[in-house]
């Protein structure tokens, strides 16, 4: 998969332990960057590549993964779940077909992060349209085709 990532500079080293984990896994990624101390530009650069389907998936963090994941949610087409634990991850993929993930550096330790992106990226694609959860993320869909100006 392409993956895009990216984060404030309070995120760098978690953003560098998921892209180890990410590359480990195979994906391609593309980094955006993490110089910007304000976290939405560089979240919303993300979110509007993987929004445009020029990524499959993305990933964003600041120091709590809460700014990062309002940032990207803003964006048309952009559904980011904030993830802080693996249970959370496959959610955000299997029950809710977030299309990024959201963490935070001064709340999740090294480990959990790179087992974070590993769970959600490994099940990214089963959503199931069929299942219960279909009804529920359809409103979110519905919704957002009614109100967003894009």
């Amino acid at each position: 998969m392409k993956i895009a990532i990216g984060c404030d500079p309070n995120a760098i080293p978690l953003k560098q332990e998921v892209i180890e984990e990410l590359k480990g896994m195979g994906h391609e990624l593309t980094d955006f960057g993490s110089d910007d101390a304000i976290y939405a530009n560089v979240v919303i650069d993300v979110a509007e590549a993987v929004a445009r389907g020029d990524y499959d998936r993305g990933v964003v963090m600041c120091g709590t993964g809460i700014g990062a994941s309002i940032a990207a949610n803003k964006v048309p087409g952009a559904y980011c779940a904030l993830v802080t634990d693996a249970y959370q991850a496959e959610r955000a993929a299997l029950s809710n077909d977030a299309n990024l993930i959201a963490m935070g550096q001064q709340v999740t330790g090294n480990k959990v992060a790179r087992l974070m992106a590993r769970v959600y990226m490994e099940n990214t694609g089963n959503f199931d349209a069929s299942g219960r959860s279909a009804p529920k993320v359809q409103r979110i869909y519905d919704y957002a085709a009614e109100h967003d100006k894009a």
